[in-house]
Order: structure tokens, then C-alpha cells, then sequence
């Protein structure tokens, strides 16, 4: 404001001084060409002399401007896009990191086009678009970003299919990913998205071909990626029989039941929760005979009373070799309950009946348990021992009734019949 103020003062100052000038003395200017003069003050001359220089400068520039002015006003219009695209990808940012999802997809959204960094816009307003449940714009706008940024290609399809991951889109996001995976086979986030999808879709064949890859490329801690590995075949081995057809018969099925256990790795063919349902099945299946073997090998490398227990269920082809390998355990496990429990009903199959009652006398006295005390009842009743076997039933519903709460019980002395209500 200052400057202006002073500049009008100079002009003014000059403007009076010149006027004074001209008034007191006007000069006198002759110019004369051929026959053809002109005649002027010396004022006159100065200021057509100015005017005319100015105008001269006025319209070379105009000139020189004319012949690229589409250039310019397409300069000066990207650069006043820019400057709103920067505004409103920043104001789309705030609005993301705040949850206010439709005004962040709408800046960002908006601004993309002529925003620096066009894909930041695009999978930010895609998801903006997720969170407020409208998969169809996310899904446009991913490609919206695939379009302008093919070399970003990996990174618009792991934000796509964790997108349709947690929209529970399973099917899309395999379709997603699948195609991911031949060109990028070794992204431990691409491994780890596909993982939770066929987790998801229950296809544990498809996740049991991708579980190499998941421990090669250390995609899951150790422990999580080995409860994973026990799951896929025990799924595997439970559905064995689901993907058969009806009228396949036993012996169809045992070798389909066979074929899936033969895929567990090595490292798996001990864990005991994998040999229990695959025992299972076998038995299911009338195949107690094949069991046998299966069990007795695993007992050997790696004692287990629950597996014990369940070995001395199982018919194998021959029960007195059956017999024989159990006895050599009493020589590592001689007061284990499980194991002369096993044995008492080793016996009993082959018709060892008085060995029978002390293997189950045996256990009952190292840990009583309803299932021996049933099982030694049993025997007595076929033997025709009724008075110990309505000892052994006392015995037992003291065992099985553990814990039962304090109640006043009726006299036994006195006869009348007991209240009915």
C-alpha cells in the first residue's frame, strides 16, 4: 500500500513538472520529407513518441503469445486441477483416518485422476467403499486403479482380495488370488491371503498342496502353521469317505480311506489325534484287522494310554499275537490301569477268562474306573459269579457316582412304600 502511495506522488510530481514545462515553453519540432512536413511542439512529439513505443512492445508480446496459447491455458488449467486434486486427496485422507467413509470416498474418489499418486486415491476410496458395505464400487474402483497403474498390478489385487476376503466373498478372492500366485509365487502376503481363503472354503485338498509353500516361504509361525497342518488331514481324513459314491462298497472306500492317510506327512504319521481318526475310520469301515498294526507301531515308538485303551478294543487278524505284543509292554508300564484293562479284554478274546478277571481286578485296584468295573462285571455274569457281580455293581456306582451332591436317602428298616408325587 505504501509502495502505491509513493509511486502516485513520483507520477503526480512528474505530471505537474511536465505541465509546467510545457506551459512556460512549448518548443517547436519541424520534420520535413519531399514535399511533406510536419510541424509539432516538442511535447507533442515526446508523447506520441511513448505512446507508440508502448504500443509497439504491447503487440510484439501479444505476438509472440499467439502462437502457443492453447499450451499455456492447458499448463495453467493442469495446475489449478493439480492444486484441487492435492486438497482433496488431503481432505479424503483426514476423512479416512476419522471412519468418515463417505466423504473419504468421495475426495478421493474425486481427486484421483489428477492426483500425484493415483493409486493411494484409488484403494483408499475402495476402502472407504468396503467399509460402508458397498462391494460393487470397491470392486470398481480396484479396477478403476488396475487401469491407471498396470504396474501396480500385485498390490490393487491384495488389496482386492483382502476386501472380498472379509466380506466374506471366498469364491471371488480365490479367483483373485489364484492368478496372483503363478506371477508373484513366493509373496508370503499373497500365500498367507489364500490360506485363510481355502481355510474358509473347507477345500483342505487344495490347502494341503499349498502348506509346502506355506512352510518353505515361513509364511506362519511355527506352531500356528503345524495345528494348520493337523487340521488339513484330519479333515481330509474325515471327508475320505464324504466324496464317494453311495453305492461304493467297503472295500472301495478302505483304499480311497488308505490313499488319503498315505498323503500325511512323515512328521504327522505319529500324532495321535491323526491315528485315532484314521483307526476310526478303519474300524467304521470293518477294517479292525489293519488298525491293529497301525496302533501297535505307534504305541511302540511313543506310549499312549488313550491309544493303549483303544487297542485293547480292536480284533486284529490274530488275537494271540495281539496278546503277546501287549504283554511285553508289562515290562515298561507293569502298574499302568489303561494297559491291564487292554489286556483283560486281550484275554477275553482269547477265552483266558480267569486272566481276564485279574488283569481287570488288577486295574480297578490302581484306578478304579467305571469302564473296567463294567467290564469284569460282565465276565462274572457269564460265568455265573451273580453275588460278585452285585459286589463289583455296588463297587462300581460308588466309583461312577463321585461326586454326587449330600441327600437325605429313606430307611431302609422301615416297610411303608415311599411318597410318589
Amino acid at each position: 500500500m505504501k509502495r502505491r502511495l509513493l509511486l502516485l506522488f513520483i507520477v503526480l510530481f512528474v505530471g505537474a513538472w511536465v505541465g509546467e514545462k510545457m506551459v512556460q515553453d512549448p518548443g517547436y519540432v519541424l520534420v520535413a520529407y519531399d514535399s511533406t512536413t510536419i510541424e509539432t511542439s516538442l511535447w507533442v512529439l515526446l508523447v506520441i513518441a511513448v505512446l507508440a513505443f508502448g504500443l509497439l512492445h504491447l503487440a510484439l508480446n501479444l505476438l509472440a503469445r499467439a502462437r502457443v496459447p492453447t499450451t499455456q491455458l492447458r499448463n495453467w488449467n493442469d495446475r489449478r486441477a493439480s492444486r484441487s486434486a492435492q486438497r482433496k486427496t488431503l481432505k479424503g485422507l483426514n476423512a479416512l483416518a476419522d471412519g468418515n467413509w463417505w466423504k473419504a470416498q468421495r475426495y478421493l474418489g474425486q481427486a484421483a485422476p489428477r492426483a500425484e499418486l493415483p493409486l493411494i486415491n484409488y484403494l483408499g476410496a475402495a476402502r472407504a467403499a468396503q467399509e460402508q458395505g458397498d462391494a460393487k464400487a470397491a470392486d470398481e474402483l480396484h479396477e478403476q486403479a488396475r487401469a491407471r497403474n498396470p504396474e501396480a498390478a500385485t498390490s490393487i489385487a491384495l488389496s482386492q482380495a483382502q476386501m472380498q476376503l472379509e466380506r466374506g466373498d471366498f469364491k471371488a478372492c480365490r479367483e483373485t488370488l489364484e492368478p496372483l500366485r503363478q506371477r508373484a509365487p513366493k509373496h508370503t502376503q499373497v500365500l498367507r491371503l489364500l490360506q485363510d481363503c481355502l481355510q474358509q472354503l473347507g477345500d483342505w485338498q487344495a490347502l494341503s498342496e499349498l502348506l509346502p509353500d506355506l512352510r518353505k516361504h515361513q509364511v506362519l509361525p511355527t506352531e500356528r502353521l503345524e495345528t494348520l497342518e493337523r487340521r488339513c488331514y484330519d479333515e481330509l481324513l474325515q471327508n475320505s469317505q464324504l466324496l464317494m459314491p453311495a453305492e461304493a462298497d467297503d472295500a472301495t472306500r478302505l483304499q480311497a480311506l488308505n490313499k488319503t492317510w498315505q498323503t500325511v506327512p512323515s512328521r504327522l504319521g505319529s500324532d495321535e489325534a491323526l491315528i485315532r481318526q484314521y483307526v476310526a475310520q478303519l474300524v467304521a469301515l470293518g477294517g479292525e484287522s489293519r488298525a491293529e498294526p497301525v496302533l501297535r507301531e505307534q504305541i511302540n515308538r511313543s506310549w499312549s494310554d488313550s491309544l493303549v485303551n483303544l487297542y485293547g478294543r480292536l480284533q486284529g487278524e490274530d488275537s494271540h499275537k495281539q496278546l503277546e505284543s501287549a504283554k511285553k509292554w508289562l515290562k515298561s508300564q507293569p502298574e499302568n490301569p489303561e494297559l491291564l484293562l487292554a489286556l483283560g479284554r486281550l484275554s477275553m478274546r482269547n477265552q483266558h477268562w480267569g486272566k481276564a478277571i485279574d488283569y481287570f481286578e488288577q486295574s480297578i485296584a490302581r484306578r478304579p474306573s467305571a469302564e473296567a468295573y463294567a467290564e469284569l462285571c460282565r465276565l462274572l455274569q457269564h460265568l455265573g459269579e451273580n453275588e460278585r457281580v452285585l459286589d463289583m455293581l455296588q463297587a462300581g456306582v460308588e466309583v461312577s457316582g463321585t461326586g454326587l451332591p449330600s441327600l437325605p436317602m429313606p430307611d431302609s428298616n422301615k416297610e411303608e412304600s415311599p411318597e410318589r408325587a
